[in-house]
């Protein structure tokens, strides 16, 4: 067998590097001695000079040690990383460039948030200590004039903050005209702030500036999220004739019992069910989730995560007026379409209408616009509950079409509707594990969004829209990850076949603040959003803002008002009539 080149052996060896700061930044604080380090450093490099030579001496060989996890019991240190158990007869080749990814977007998101340890609620950020002023004010305001908002973190003392990481909320808003935009945040790492506001209408304008959570709370936060699968408990259904049994699945089981494996070996995706006694696999037919009392803060840190400490005010009654614009040196707008990159804020909320800011919309205001747009389209919507919401609001709007009896159950089966007079097709299907929910679901028509793309033939009268995010919050960063990536694969091999093809990827929405934030906290949110910017950021696709649009339209709801839904839909018509 030939050995590797020296391209692959270079990913190699930078892969390894990535899993030694991993395993250092792990490992160092269970050896507080000095010679226990020195120890720890040596095992350390002479198993990597052993993957090395392992990878120099023979590709299949290597590739076989590689792809076997290497099992602690009691920390688990690489089980996020490794593919599962049973995926390590796949593609080899695709699978460590995926890896690799992901290990390089994990590195880049550990360095953003460092571990901020504290031993009392004082010593953290106090949205009623920090101060807030206009930076560089002048005598007035106009439409189009950007205002600047310098922040200085303090803590309960008074005393000033030295590093940043605070997780802030920041919005203009003018109740009576219904407008709101979104404030874009710049963070020192020092403890200062400058938080940025282009002001789009005139008028009486107000500022919010919301301490979500301290920098204590995003490092307790991340370092907890990627600590476990176990804060929801997955219930699986197996038929056994009529008679239903349950047991207990998971995107990972920690047992030697019997399982059944249910493998995406192309993707590496992975989901486990306890096999029932005299029961085969193939008879799961469906899943239902609960939350998990357990919890990887300590009693210190779930102080920071009452609703008393969430989402506090930092602005005391400052507002401005905006007096008219001077239009003149306005360059038109392009019509909206795919491919355009979305700057933040995207757009803002006036007279309840989203208006957007990088593109000239359409306005679909009469059905006739709706209808002459859908015509001869297949619309195929991929993901959460927020995109099923499309269909319901499509369905009240437009009369002539009508749901097509799918012959499944509840709420998550999946929703088709038609119009076979206008040849109009628009189906959501949800997306495949993790999806989160205590009522149950038939998981026979589940497939991984990936594999439901790959099945979509594609033309210039079709369309995709994509939205992940919110079940995915419960569980280590990594799953998230690793699905965004195997879905940008897919509309790559979608391109190939059919780059006339439009895609569309819905960003998921603020939504309530409620103590249970180490699961659902908007802080997952963020992070995921700015994931799956990045992976998406060379791609020819639209982008519709749901993060940008709930916080202008101040909508704290995992389901979106009606105004927001149909902001989301009149940009969707706007990319792809």
């Amino acid at each position: 067998m030939a050995a590797l080149s020296s391209r692959t052996l270079l990913r190699i060896l930078k892969l390894m590097e990535l899993y030694r700061r991993r395993l250092l930044r792990t490992l160092l604080p269970l050896f507080p001695k000095a010679s226990a380090r020195k120890l720890l450093l040596l095992v350390l490099f002479i198993f990597v000079f052993w993957v090395v030579f392992m990878a120099s001496k023979d590709h299949t060989e290597f590739l076989f040690h590689f792809n076997n996890p290497i099992t602690l019991r009691r920390w688990h240190i690489f089980k996020g990383f490794f593919p599962p158990e049973g995926l390590q007869n796949a593609s080899t080749s695709s699978s460590a460039e995926a890896e690799l990814m992901v290990l390089e977007i994990l590195e880049k998101l550990n360095q953003q948030i460092p571990p901020r340890p504290f031993t009392d609620l004082s010593t953290t950020t106090s949205a009623k200590e920090s101060t807030v002023t206009i930076f560089n004010p002048r005598d007035t305001y106009s439409v189009g004039d950007q205002l600047d908002v310098l922040l200085l973190a303090k803590d309960y003392s008074g005393r000033r903050k030295e590093y940043g990481g605070d997780f802030l909320r920041a919005r203009i808003f003018s109740p009576a005209l219904k407008a709101g935009a979104s404030g874009k945040v710049t963070d020192f790492n020092n403890g200062t702030y400058l938080v940025s506001f282009t002001l789009f209408w005139e008028g009486p304008v107000s500022l919010s500036i919301l301490l979500m959570h301290p920098s204590e709370g995003v490092s307790a936060l991340w370092r907890a999220r990627n600590q476990g699968y176990d804060r929801i408990i997955f219930t699986g259904q197996f038929l056994n004739g009529t008679a239903p049994v349950f047991t207990k699945c998971g995107l990972t089981l920690n047992t030697n019992a019997e399982q059944c494996q249910y493998l995406d070996a192309r993707d590496h995706e992975a989901f486990y069910c306890l096999k029932p006694p005299h029961v085969p696999c193939e008879a799961l037919t469906h899943m239902k989730t609960n939350n998990n009392n357990v919890s990887y803060l300590s009693l210190q840190e779930q102080f920071l995560f009452r609703r008393v400490n969430m989402a506090v005010e930092m602005v005391k009654s400052l507002s401005i007026t905006v007096l008219p614009g001077n239009n003149r040196n306005e360059t038109k707008k392009k019509k909206c379409q795919i491919g355009m990159k979305t700057p933040f804020p995207s757009g803002y909320t006036f007279q309840g209408r989203w208006i957007s800011t990088f593109c000239e919309q359409k306005e679909f205001s009469n059905i006739n616009d709706i209808n002459n747009c859908l015509t001869r389209k297949l619309i195929y919507l991929m993901g959460d509950s927020t995109l099923r919401q499309w269909v319901y609001y499509l369905s009240n709007v437009v009369k002539t079409l009508t749901f097509f009896d799918h012959h499944g159950t509840g709420m998550f089966k999946t929703h088709v509707l038609l119009d076979v007079k206008r040849h109009i097709l628009v189906q959501w299907k949800k997306h495949g594990h993790p999806f989160v929910t205590k009522k149950l679901f038939s998981v026979k028509d589940d497939n991984y969004i990936p594999r439901e793309i790959d099945q979509v033939a594609g033309d210039s009268r079709t369309a995709i829209v994509i939205t992940l995010g919110q079940h995915f919050r419960p569980f280590p960063i990594n799953i998230f990850i690793r699905r965004a990536i195997n879905i940008r694969k897919a509309i790559e091999r979608l391109f190939l076949r059919s780059p006339e093809t439009k895609v569309i990827i819905k960003t998921e929405n603020i939504r309530e603040v409620n103590e249970n934030a180490e699961i659902f906290s908007d802080f997952h949110g963020n992070i995921q959003n700015l994931i799956l910017r990045n992976i998406f950021r060379d791609l020819n696709v639209g982008i519709i803002d749901a993060w940008d649009m709930t916080i202008a339209y101040h909508c704290e709801d995992v389901h979106p008002s009606t105004s927001v839904i149909e902001s989301q839909v009149a940009m969707f018509l706007n990319y792809i009539c």
